[in-house]
């Protein structure tokens, strides 16, 4: 798998838009709670997968890995509804929204497998 393809890389190239999105809608849109919403739940499914490296355990690389597929799909929410509201255009919707649902297949992928293989070792 190349470096492009993964999670952590995708990740971290998708939180920096929604920063971009975030001081958009903050300066131009005067828009500062969904925003920080957003913002809040886009950075951290990377840094959890950051902090996933550091894991103690088997099970505490599972559970960083779980709370970056709820942060995903929290910011899925989160755009939604900004779309659903007028405050980013339908380009902007589909192209971070198919982003998101990349990251997100990524990690319910990573989930399923590290899942499956740790009831094995069990």
């Amino acid at each position: 798998m190349t470096k492009e393809n993964t999670a952590k890389y995708k990740s971290r190239k998708f939180a920096i838009k929604i920063v971009e999105l975030y001081k958009s809608l903050n300066s131009v849109q005067k828009e500062f709670i969904l925003s920080k919403q957003l913002v809040k739940s886009a950075t951290s499914i990377g840094a959890n997968l950051a902090e996933s490296e550091y894991a103690v355990s088997k099970n505490d690389f599972l559970s960083k890995i779980y709370i970056a597929l709820k942060e995903a799909a929290e910011t899925l929410y989160w755009l939604e509804l900004l779309f659903e509201t007028n405050y980013i255009d339908n380009n902007t919707y589909l192209s971070l929204k198919k982003e998101s649902e990349e990251i997100l297949k990524i990690l319910k992928a990573t989930t399923k497998t590290l899942s499956k293989n740790n009831r094995l070792s069990l």
